[in-house]
């Protein structure tokens, strides 16, 4: 069986996905990479500019760096409360039973609902640290009665609601 600290022995002798070949970041890469977290939509002229690149050379690099997964999406960051979901949940859920079908079964599940923006497998006193979007807390109950509990698996979660975001951010330090 496994700790809090380690995931099911299944999963560890799991093959592991096929490793991308790894870029080698300049100092070029890492200005481009800051100044696209802040905006993916400014044009290469004006990004090489800022830079100190040509266009061409901002594309060329953009290419390889999405080639190479450092830049793994390019999308739109939307408003919760104008698209009508301003109630954000962080819940921690313990699983009953750590085996490889149950573990992946709900990982699936998760994968598969909309309303989880982000999910963790975490170490500490639950298994996964979820992030939940709902339009308000009846919306909330219902979600989490259909992940939570109806899932004879789970045997515990608990729920934090989000009074106020301090920092909301997937931008990371280049």
């Amino acid at each position: 069986m496994a700790t809090r600290d380690s995931p099911p022995a299944a999963v560890k002798s799991a093959a592991p996905a096929a490793p991308v070949p790894r870029v080698e970041l300049d100092d070029f890469d890492r200005k481009i990479l800051g100044e696209l977290q802040r905006n993916n939509l400014i044009p290469a002229e004006q990004l090489g500019a800022k830079v100190g690149l040509s266009a061409s050379a901002i594309q060329r690099r953009m290419k390889r760096l999405r080639d190479g997964k450092i830049i793994r999406a390019d999308v739109s960051v939307l408003d919760a409360e104008a698209i009508g979901r301003p109630l954000k949940v962080v819940v921690e859920v313990t699983l009953e039973r750590e085996s490889l079908e149950l573990f992946e079964a709900f990982k699936r599940r998760i994968r598969d609902t909309a309303e989880v923006q982000q999910c963790y497998y975490v170490t500490g006193e639950g298994d996964f640290v979820l992030i939940i979007t709902a339009a308000d807390m009846s919306d909330y109950q219902r979600i989490s009665e259909r992940l939570f509990r109806e899932d004879r698996n789970i045997k515990h979660f608990r729920s934090t609601v989000v009074l106020s975001p301090v920092k909301t951010s997937l931008a990371m330090p280049v």
